[in-house]
């Protein structure tokens, strides 16, 4: 069985049974109908997962992994903030008449700032530092820049990454402020576990520890009949994660150098509304 699976379940369970209703409250997100998109939410939530045990993909219903993976190459290898450098359409309610998002995500990891080091933007200053410097303990992105959010069409959601290197496994905290747990819990989390994966094989560095926190981990009203199915399913053991050995510079990967073996999974959940 699927750690993983295991770790999805009781959130979900903790927020359906413990977590505390929006309604009453003023929300911005609404329906496609005009309706407002209520939800269930517990504060900070905290999931472990050991990477060097199994890669933490769902089983309960299938993550679409390719396309998780395009999505984190947009954000982090090509820094782009133009949905026309993206092959899915999940950005299209948030971009321009050109495409653009603004200066979010993407745009940020690639402004360069000054160090004694030299000039880097964040992703290269973070790669630099895990080949020089492993064990430092300021090895930190933040895309939540408070002087560019004005100019930013949605405020990052998974804002932040601390890295941190103990013995020669690579560890580290996403900081997510706001998650909508059916739709994106396991598109985060395997995406920011390839991410890991990527950083560690570049570094000469093993995968240890992920740690996701996120700060409002909410079931939107039309999902919670949807979750409440998903979760009493029987999860498959857990797939293995395959990557190509021969990619040693970050910016070489590409999607098809990831491949799950054995990946089993109940039946997708169709037609799910997406709040905005």
């Amino acid at each position: 069985m699927s750690k993983a699976d295991n770790i999805f379940i009781t959130m979900c369970k903790d927020i359906l049974e413990n977590g505390i209703s929006s309604e009453g409250e003023t929300v911005r997100a609404k329906w496609a109908d005009g309706t407002l998109a209520h939800t269930i939410k517990k504060f900070a939530v905290v999931n472990r997962y050991d990477l060097s045990e199994e890669f933490p993909i769902l089983t309960l219903r299938p993550t679409n992994l390719k396309a998780a993976i395009d999505e984190l190459l947009w954000i982090w290898q090509k820094k782009s903030n133009n949905i026309k450098d993206l092959n899915s359409h999940i950005w299209d309610s948030w971009a321009d008449e050109e495409g653009s998002i603004g200066k979010a995500y993407g745009y940020q990891l690639g402004i360069k700032h000054k160090y004694r080091e030299g000039e880097f933007d964040q992703v290269d200053r973070i790669i630099y530092d895990l080949k020089h410097n492993p064990y430092s303990r300021r090895i930190i992105a933040n895309m939540y820049n408070h002087s560019d959010l004005h100019e930013m069409n949605l405020y990052p959601c998974a804002y932040s990454m601390t890295f941190n290197v103990t013995g020669r496994k690579l560890n580290a905290v996403l900081n997510q402020r706001s998650q909508d747990i059916l739709v994106a819990n396991n598109w985060n989390v395997s995406q920011y576990a390839i991410l890991m994966h990527m950083l560690a094989q570049v570094s000469n560095l093993e995968v240890g520890e992920f740690v996701h926190v996120i700060a409002d981990a909410h079931i939107y009203d039309r999902h919670v009949p949807l979750i409440t199915e998903l979760i009493q399913r029987t999860p498959y053991p857990a797939p293995k994660l395959l990557i190509n050995p021969d990619k040693k510079d970050f910016y070489d990967f590409k999607v098809e150098d990831f491949v799950l073996e054995c990946y089993q999974s109940g039946a997708q959940i169709k037609n799910i509304p997406v709040a905005i």
